[in-house]
């Protein structure tokens, strides 16, 4: 398109003010970007705006070469559509569920007689679906309980009356070893077969408690009535789901139905946990992947949400979160209507039961992430998921397993000193550690002091042949960068990958770029950053310490008379400095520096004793 800013500041000018669902394209006709909106002219003018919160939204905004609009009737209506969009399309800048095609569910089937099994595909007959199940491992462990507990038929034949009245199907195994009370034969009626699947949806739904309770009124019923061969029935019945709900952790004691959702996000990758709580029971974990290149926590928790309650997942009355979704009000409107009941959000801020649960499945996606991380490094031959999160976000051209540190430390301008810190695969290589004191530099001018220390590292890197780091680092903005990039052209070094930190906002700086970086809080490449920069201005506050102290202690023994610079070298040497030098007598100095020194010491502190 030849003048497409042009083009789409006239198609912005024609936006309407209705809710609907907007699509970003860029000059390859793909689709980049799916969302929705309330009032389609106000949000989709908003990206063209200066100053975006996101520099990744900014990234994405820059690539727009067009854009498409669909027209709903309401919010909820468009919400629903840009959910089927992003499924469908996939675009880059959405947040998208990884492997969300693996994930099974159990089916319990729409015919007079169901069948309950697992299934990986979602046919709309009106079967009813319980999952995902992101735990294989837990979806078998529930068919087994129900199959060990409930007469459900295996078979899969299709059986109403009329099969039933001209007998295409025979009795199997299974009734003869008491796991089904053939229905293919009519042996128990549809009624009574129904009753039985209510009951295991009750199960699948978290409601065991309530079940436990509703059978034994039951029994207790039959064996009134003397039919304590049912009542028998019921009582085994009763006993395992009470073993089955024994190994469900009782976790809240308000006995409320609730999901906690929590998140962990790291780069491109998120991971969600969502601790499914019933009666107070934790029935169900499930852990999902997402992938995103936006990084705002709010979006992230409305498009995790949307995917999650999207099908047959149950929603409870109450979802806790630890921030609410950026469009939160027709999120709850859309999940209420699905649940048919009133849905609340709830972000705990006190310590409670809740905010704990909280806690814990924050810690859950916190450590899911970190597998997430560890399979990416196994393809990368184990090099440590921050060095590649650091490249990324950097965009640099080589994997940074070398990167040196300096910082520049002085004291109203005096005893000016710089420290080098290196980090070799994200970790503190101590023993390449190295102290400057700055010699060409009067007063405090950490620009100069900077240019110095580097001028005396890389040109010995030069003489010796050796290689430059990957990724060399310097504490400070503009500044210190502008002085270090000088002096590395100066010398000739060409294809080095140079970096500033600036403290006050944590502001990454890149040499001819006028603007900082803004690296996410969360991701682990700024906590590298820290950590280098944290370790480099410690070394350097140490040397400038003890460079401090030496020459005050040196200066005091350098005032005593009859003492001359080798006497007060030894001094120091042999002594913890000049506290413990007065505290020594006579006897004791003489040890050190012969008995007629030693008196012309001791004599002086005597002397200038306050």
């Amino acid at each position: 398109m030849p003048n497409s800013k042009i083009f789409l500041r006239e198609k912005l000018e024609s936006l309407p003010a209705l809710p609907g669902v907007y699509q970003f394209i860029d000059s390859s006709d793909k689709v980049i970007y799916v969302g929705k909106a309330k009032n389609l002219r106000s949000r989709v003018r908003s990206y063209f705006q200066k100053n975006l919160d996101s520099p990744k939204t900014a990234i994405m905004v820059e690539k727009i070469r067009d854009f498409q609009l669909i027209i709903t009737d309401s919010e909820v209506e468009a919400l629903v559509l840009e959910n089927n969009l992003v499924k469908d399309l996939k675009p880059r800048y959405n947040i998208n569920l990884k492997d969300d095609k693996s994930f099974p569910y159990i089916r319990v089937t729409n015919e007079p007689f169901p069948q309950i099994f697992p299934t990986r595909n979602i046919i709309r007959d009106g079967s009813k679906y319980f999952g995902p199940f992101t735990d294989v491992k837990s979806m078998k462990a529930s068919l087994r309980m129900i199959n060990t507990t409930f007469k459900i038929r295996s078979c899969k034949f299709f059986i109403d009356d009329k099969s039933i009245e001209e007998k295409k199907v025979k009795l199997c195994l299974d009734y003869h070893i008491k796991k089904c009370d053939g229905p293919c034969e009519g042996l128990i009626s549809e009624k009574e077969y129904n009753e039985m699947v209510s009951e295991v949806v009750k199960v699948l739904n978290g409601k065991t408690d309530q079940l436990i309770v509703e059978l034994t009124d039951k029994m207790n019923l039959l064996s009134s009535q003397l039919n304590f061969e049912k009542a028998a029935l019921l009582r085994d019945k009763i006993e395992q789901l009470r073993i089955y709900s024994r190994k469900q952790k009782v976790v809240s004691d308000d006995f409320e139905d609730r999901d906690i959702i929590s998140i962990a996000v790291e780069g491109k990758d998120i991971a969600s946990t969502i601790l499914n709580i019933r009666s107070g029971r934790l029935v169900g974990k499930k852990q999902l992947h997402f992938t995103s290149e936006l990084d705002s926590v709010p979006e992230i928790y409305s498009a995790v949400l949307k995917m999650y309650y999207e099908d047959f997942v149950e929603i409870p009355k109450e979802l806790v979160i630890e921030e609410l979704p950026e469009d939160f009000e027709v999120l709850n409107e859309w999940l209420s209507k699905r649940a048919e009941k009133k849905v609340k959000f709830f972000v705990p801020q006190r310590k409670s039961s809740t905010k704990s649960l909280l806690n814990m499945c924050k810690q859950n996606a916190i450590l899911q992430l970190k597998e997430i991380q560890l399979q990416k490094m196994k393809k990368d031959g184990n090099l440590p998921y921050v060095l590649s999160a650091l490249k990324r976000d950097l965009n640099l051209p080589v994997v940074p397993k070398k990167i040196e540190c300096f910082d520049i430390s002085n004291l109203q301008g005096t005893d000016t000193v710089a420290s080098m810190v290196v980090f070799v695969d994200g970790k503190p290589k101590k023993s390449l550690y190295r102290k400057f004191i700055i010699n060409s530099v009067e007063g405090p001018d950490d620009f100069a002091s900077m240019k110095e220390v580097l001028q005396r590292r890389y040109s010995k890197l030069i003489e010796e042949g050796e290689q430059i780091a990957d990724l060399i680092m310097v504490d400070g903005g503009k500044g210190q960068l502008s002085s270090a990039t000088e002096i590395l052209d100066e010398l000739g070094i060409i294809n080095y990958n140079i970096i500033g930190l600036a403290k006050r906002l944590e502001e990454v700086f890149h040499p001819g770029l006028p603007d900082p970086q803004t690296i996410p809080k969360t991701s682990s490449s700024l906590k590298l950053l820290q950590h280098l920069r944290d370790e480099a201005h410690r070394f350097a506050i140490n040397f400038h310490r003890l460079r401090r102290d030496k020459r005050t202690l040196t200066s005091e023994l350098n005032e005593i008379v009859g003492i001359g610079d080798k006497t007060v070298q030894k001094l120091l040497t042999e002594t913890k400095g000049v506290d413990s030098i007065k505290q020594m007598d006579l006897e004791q100095l003489s040890k050190i520096v012969g008995k007629s020194k030693a008196e012309i010491v001791v004599d002086h502190f005597n002397t200038n004793k306050v």
